[in-house]
């Protein structure tokens, strides 16, 4: 009786011990969703002040690719969702547009 009470302790033990492991790992899962969601979320905030700062500034100005490049460098940094990515290209083109204009003068 005693061999069979110390098994189901053992077993009991073992799955307390997996149960924890996997709190654990869904603690750690939900934190790195939650820290990848403010990166997302900065990330917006700037691409938002960078795109308000560009319809601001049409002058040739080399405060917006200095921008763009920081927001870029965050964007491969972090694996941004493809919103953002295209937001960033069409960045890029808009200033490319810019320039164009500019030298058109």
């Amino acid at each position: 009786m005693l061999a069979i009470i110390s098994k189901y302790k053992e077993e009991l033990n073992l799955a307390i011990a997996h149960e924890h492991k996997v709190a654990d790992e869904y603690a750690r899962v939900y934190t790195k969703k939650e820290a990848r969601g403010r990166v997302i979320d900065s990330l917006h905030q700037e691409a938002t002040m960078w795109m308000d700062q560009f319809a601001l500034t049409l002058n040739g100005s080399q405060e917006l690719p200095q921008l763009l490049a920081k927001a870029k460098e965050m964007v491969d940094a972090y694996s941004a969702p493809e919103e953002i990515h295209g937001l960033l290209s069409y960045c890029q083109h808009m200033i490319d547009l810019m320039a164009h204009i500019i030298r058109s003068r």
